[in-house]
């Protein structure tokens, strides 16, 4: 049974699309720079209507655009607002931190996996940004780290299903230690043809079901 998982920027089409059958939401605010950790008020609202509907939510955990390294400032920032998502209820936290030198910040994303605790812990598209040839030690790193879930479109730039034959490499080595959600340019008008072509059982969009408008 395939999984969709709904990229909501804040709780206005979030009724519509659990109408629609998705499984779980991603929340997150300004999805014009790629999503930012969302208000607590809006965490709030929707997980208040997604758990008894049976839908998960879980939380972005970034506070700003741009790139992957954060100042420790920013860090101090985001272990205030993981901690703030689980205690409001959320499911599990998205986040994906990087050195500057491209490579996973470990000790950081530990602690967000720490903070996370029983629930989902899952490292986002910031993973794309990783060398290619430094990509499996990566994810062997993230399985052995206790990380729920992974988030990757395959490349940089273009959709899941063009980088379809890295993202079904990135499945056969996590098996069943871990989680693979493919996301970039899946929609409910190409899932059919994304589920043939990528192997995975879930798969994530802001448009992975057909609502009647988009706000």
């Amino acid at each position: 049974m395939i999984k969709k998982e709904f990229c909501a920027e804040n709780f206005t089409n979030v009724p519509e699309a659990i109408e629609l059958g998705i499984d779980r939401i991603e929340l997150c605010d300004k999805l014009d720079v790629g999503g930012t950790t969302p208000t607590d008020a809006v965490q709030l609202e929707t997980i208040r209507y997604a758990h008894p509907r049976g839908v998960d939510v879980v939380s972005m955990i970034r506070p700003r655009g741009g790139s992957f390294v954060y100042s420790e400032a920013e860090k101090s920032q985001m272990l205030e607002q993981a901690t703030q998502a689980i205690k409001n209820g959320s499911d599990g936290i998205v986040f994906g931190c990087l050195t500057e030198q491209g490579a996973i910040d470990k000790t950081f994303v530990e602690t967000l996996i720490r903070i996370a605790g029983s629930r989902q812990s899952v490292f986002h598209m910031a993973f794309d940004a990783i060398p290619k040839e430094k990509q499996p030690e990566a994810l062997d790193w993230l399985i052995e780290a206790g990380c729920t879930r992974l988030l990757t479109r395959g490349g940089t730039t273009g959709s899941a299903l063009q980088h379809k034959e890295v993202i079904n490499a990135l499945i056969e080595r996590a098996g069943s230690q871990m989680e693979i959600l493919p996301g970039g340019g899946i929609t409910f008008e190409n899932l059919n043809e994304v589920e043939v072509e990528i192997r995975a059982t879930q798969f994530h969009g802001t448009q992975i079901v057909p609502l009647t408008h988009i706000k």
